[in-house]
């Protein structure tokens, strides 16, 4: 399935700051104007960098109107068991997502009257 938008990716080499997310901004508004054909949803943002910090991310990126985020990359990766585990725990987290958005076990009762007496 195919996202119908565009995606511009920013590599960059430093730490992610809140230039970065007004640099962004304009790289889309530009593509949303040039490049975007009709019945397209709007392009989305995706800036990689060597480090982020959550804060400085959540307040340069909330509120925007174009959809932007932000994600630190690594330059090795990580060791198979380290990768596996990781896997595995996100697993985990995810089944036991679906067990709570399902809500609480419903309890059905029947109340059954005797009207032999009456």
């Amino acid at each position: 399935r195919s996202l119908r938008c565009l995606v511009v990716i920013d590599l960059k080499i430093g730490s992610f700051s809140h230039a970065d997310a007004g640099q962004m901004h304009f790289y889309l508004n530009y593509a949303r104007e040039h490049w975007t054909r009709e019945g397209e949803n709007p392009p989305v943002g995706l800036i990689l960098c060597s480090e982020k910090d959550e804060t400085v991310a959540r307040y340069a990126l909330d509120g925007l109107p174009n959809k932007v985020m932000a994600a630190e990359y690594q330059l090795t990766l990580p060791v198979a068991d380290t990768l596996a585990a990781e896997l595995e725990r996100t697993r985990e987290v995810i089944e036991l997502r679906a067990a709570f958005s399902s809500g609480p076990p419903t309890i059905r009762a029947t109340l059954s009257v005797d009207n032999a007496d009456q």
